[in-house]
């Protein structure tokens, strides 16, 4: 292999050479490796069917007498109140069905935008139920001729299961505002994921004030089949996939660390042994969510991608300290249990569509693509890898990206330095120097993987190169 530096002595680049046999013995193993079923779900089946539903709960409250209340102002606003309640407890439904990691969503949308969604619809369902509330007090109040207080206390005080919905508004109110992303800086993921299970028992608060009181329950057999009917969807795939999915793996394969090893100040991988991992359906570049089962956190599950490609023998994880409990897994003892939940992710060959590659990594986000550097299949000269990194001490695996690159005959390019510095006075992932390191990246799919601000910077560059959007593959949940 021969090294060869740029002008810029912070850019190495390193030139493809001959595919040696033990890669290619390597790469068999991993073939060797069975891989996730694809189903047959496309992203637009799944849109159109959602909204198949919401005009369902629209048109079933039009049959229950929706459209005749709109003859007074108090009817009027009644009438409001009723529709947001039924389309605010749809989009909680849908909510909770976005993060029942199920598979076939996994697939259709890949996590990056089932969060999004999962995000917006909760702001979403927190306004219309909250809107409920506001527009069926006042619409009683005027009703009634009494005030709004005095029409909310008695709602509170005399209605069945009111004031457990209340207890639920306040739930899903806490739960939205810890996802304002002014919010989100200054909570950890743990604190973050743990009022999020708040949700659940908000759920069943409302359900039952639901059940008592709303008009598809009370009036309409049909209705309330139909309610039932997504309720008991929604917490089937939760049950089967968040519990029972996951509770079969773990068994099957009995996952415990075997070692640990550090790669990089702060960074450790973590190597997992089991039973039967050659039977353990999973793609280079997927991430599992791990659970160690140590008493000081066993309770709470990390999403960590694997850091090698997938090989029957072995799966390891890297993982960086940013405080919290990454900084217990620096120091795992070996032989702890570990609970998987995954594997998860679109970043993976799967999404392909050229023959030539490009992988983008930045700093910890080598990780996946790591392992898609070695799983990927490529002809000599087809795979290429760029590799930011802010200080030298930074960049892992690089023995091993070396040693990989010459038996594949792939090019890897170093770009290590912090921007404004002597040895990187410009950006360069800015799309000038993307194109210079690969002059044909139009021609190839794209992976990237990174830092939030690194990711966006080069989705950026590669839009204004005019590279396709069904060429760029990104998984921000991943990275």
């Amino acid at each position: 292999m021969v090294a060869m530096t740029t002008r810029n002595p912070a850019m190495t680049t390193l030139a493809p050479a001959a595919t040696s046999a033990p890669a290619v013995q390597a790469r068999a193993v991993a073939r060797r490796v069975p891989l996730p079923r694809v189903w047959p779900v496309r992203a637009g089946d799944v849109v159109a069917l959602v909204a198949a539903n919401a005009v369902l709960v629209v048109l079933m409250w039009v049959r229950h007498g929706g459209l005749d209340q709109l003859a007074t102002v108090a009817g009027t606003i009644t009438a409001a109140g009723q529709l947001t309640a039924l389309l605010g407890t749809y989009l909680v439904l849908l909510e909770l069905l976005l993060m029942s990691r199920s598979p076939w969503l996994d697939q259709a949308f890949g996590m990056d935008r089932i969060a999004a969604a999962h995000r917006w619809i909760g702001f979403g369902a927190t306004w219309l139920i909250g809107g409920h509330a506001v527009l069926t007090t006042v619409g009683w109040s005027l009703g009634d001729g009494s005030s709004v207080v005095a029409e909310a206390w008695t709602l509170l005080t005399v209605y069945p299961y009111v004031l457990w919905a209340a207890v639920a508004l306040a739930l899903f109110g806490l739960v939205t505002v810890s996802s304002i992303r002014a919010a989100r800086r200054r909570l950890s993921y743990e604190g973050w994921f743990s009022i999020h299970l708040y949700a659940y028992l908000a759920v069943a608060l409302a359900f039952a004030h639901q059940l008592a009181v709303g008009r598809d329950f009370v009036d309409d057999a049909v209705a309330r089949i139909y309610w039932v009917g997504l309720y008991v969807v929604v917490v089937a795939l939760i049950l089967v996939f968040r519990f029972g999915s996951p509770l079969a793996t773990s068994l099957r394969h009995r996952f415990r660390v075997a070692r640990v090893e550090r790669e990089a100040p702060g960074v450790v991988s973590v190597y997992l042994t089991g039973r039967d991992l050659d039977r353990l359906a999973v793609r280079a570049g997927q991430y599992f969510q791990w659970r160690f089962l140590r008493r000081d956190c066993w309770w709470r599950a990390h999403p960590f991608s694997l850091s090698a490609a997938p090989n029957g023998q072995f799966l390891r994880l890297t993982i960086k300290d940013l405080g919290d409990d990454s900084r217990r897994f620096q120091d795992l003892p070996v032989g702890t249990r570990v609970f998987v939940e995954g594997p998860y992710g679109i970043l993976t060959g799967a999404r392909r569509t050229r023959q030539r590659v490009l992988l983008v990594a930045g700093g910890i986000g080598i990780a996946p693509l790591r392992a898609l550097f070695a799983g990927l299949s490529a002809n000599a000269g087809d795979l290429a890898l760029v590799y930011r990194a802010s200080r030298p001490e930074d960049v892992v695996f690089r023995d091993e990206i070396d040693r990989i690159a010459a038996a594949r005959g792939a090019t890897v390019h170093y770009l290590v330095g912090r921007r404004g510095s002597p040895e990187m006075p410009s950006d360069p992932l800015e799309p000038a120097a993307l194109r210079r390191l690969v002059p044909d990246l139009t021609d190839r799919d794209i992976y990237v993987c990174g830092p939030l601000p690194m990711m966006d910077r080069v989705e950026k560059s590669l839009r204004a190169l005019g590279v396709p959007r069904t060429q760029v593959h990104l998984e921000r949940f991943a990275c």
